[in-house]
């Protein structure tokens, strides 16, 4: 068993590849304003407007980042939360879905 991918709501398709595009993403498949299909290599998201969404609603993702402070300097985010093993903070992507961005602690 594997996971396939993770659907996330998208009414403004362009606007969210550009979010996840510059968490550093890469678009595998995309089939117009539809849906589109984003990985890291080993996980996929599936933005998915709403007729591509087999159970409406929202969906947290979370997202492993190198730098998170190279990030929450671009993006609008609460303040950082520090745990045992990271250091999180939630943003929000362009269709209003909540996404926790982490870097794991030395």
């Amino acid at each position: 068993m594997r996971i396939g991918h993770v659907i996330v709501p998208a009414a403004d398709l362009e606007a969210q590849l550009a979010f996840y595009g510059s968490l550093g993403l890469t678009t595998r498949f995309r089939d117009g304003d539809r849906y589109a299909a984003l990985t890291d290599g080993a996980t996929t998201i599936g933005l998915a407007d709403a007729s591509q969404q087999p159970v409406p609603g929202r969906v947290l993702l979370s997202i492993e980042v190198d730098d998170l402070d190279a990030h929450l300097a671009r993006l609008p985010a609460g303040e950082p939360v520090t745990g045992p093993h990271e250091r999180r903070a939630v943003v929000t992507d362009p269709g209003g879905n909540p996404v926790v961005l982490y870097e794991r602690l030395p």
